[in-house]
C-alpha cells in the first residue's frame, strides 16, 4: 500500500479514511435530524391533520420500495465481502445489482410522485394544492416535509450511485497499492449506502406508517 507522506503507517491511512467518512456522514445526519425533529414538532401539534394526510400516500408501493432498497443493502454487502476476498469480478456485479435496485426504487419513487402530481398533491413551484380533507392548511404542510425528505433521500441515493458507477469503472484486476485502495474505496461507500438505507427506513416509517 501507497501511504502517504502525512501519515506514520497503512493503518493510520486506512483510519483517517474511515474517520473522514464518519464524519461526513454524522454532519449529514445533522441534516436530517433538524429535518426530523421539525417533522416530529408539526406532527405533535397537527396529529390528525398529519395522519389524515399520510393516508393519501401509497403505503403498498413504498414498501415494496423499502423491500428494494433494503435488498440494495444486502448486494452492497456482498460486494464489500467480495472485494476483500479478492473476487473484484463477482463485486463488480454485485455493484451492477446494488445499482439496478437502487434505479428501480428511484423509478418507482418518480411514478409516486407523478401520481401525487397528478393529485394536486405537490405544493412546490407555486403549484397548486387541491386537497379534498378537512384540514388543507396543514396537509399542506405535510406534503412539504413529504417532499423535503423524500426529495433529499433521492438526492443523496442519486450520490451514491454516481460512486458506485465510479467504482465499477474502477473494479478491474489490480495488484498492490491499486487494490489496497480499492478495498478502502469500497468500505466508504458501503458506509454511505448503508446511512442512505437507514435513513429512508425512518422517511418511511414517518411518513407511511404513523398514519393513525
Amino acid at each position: 500500500m501507497t501511504i502517504a507522506s502525512h501519515f506514520e503507517d497503512a493503518e493510520q491511512q486506512r483510519e483517517a479514511g474511515l474517520m473522514g467518512m464518519w464524519l461526513f456522514l454524522a454532519t449529514e445526519l445533522m441534516l436530517f435530524a433538524g429535518l426530523f425533529g421539525a417533522f416530529g414538532i408539526y406532527r405533535g401539534l397537527h396529529g390528525e391533520a398529519f395522519a389524515e394526510a399520510a393516508r393519501h400516500l401509497d403505503l403498498p408501493l413504498a414498501s415494496i420500495n423499502t423491500a428494494i432498497l433494503l435488498t440494495s443493502g444486502l448486494t452492497m454487502a456482498l460486494a464489500e465481502r467480495s472485494v476483500q476476498a479478492g473476487l473484484i469480478v463477482v463485486a463488480r456485479r454485485w455493484i451492477v445489482a446494488t445499482v439496478a435496485l437502487g434505479a428501480v426504487f428511484l423509478v418507482i419513487k418518480g411514478y409516486e410522485w407523478h401520481h401525487e402530481f397528478a393529485e394536486g398533491l405537490m405544493p412546490l413551484l407555486g403549484l397548486p394544492f387541491d386537497y379534498d380533507g378537512s384540514h388543507p392548511a396543514q396537509a399542506e404542510l405535510f406534503f412539504d416535509f413529504y417532499f423535503a425528505m423524500t426529495g433529499l433521500h433521492a438526492l443523496h441515493m442519486l450520490v451514491g450511485l454516481g460512486a458506485l458507477a465510479v467504482l465499477w469503472v474502477l473494479g478491474r484486476p489490480q495488484p498492490g497499492p491499486r487494490a489496497d485502495r480499492y478495498i478502502r474505496q469500497m468500505r466508504i461507500t458501503g458506509m454511505y449506502w448503508a446511512f442512505v438505507d437507514v435513513v429512508w427506513v425512518f422517511v418511511f416509517t414517518s411518513l407511511y406508517l404513523l398514519r393513525s
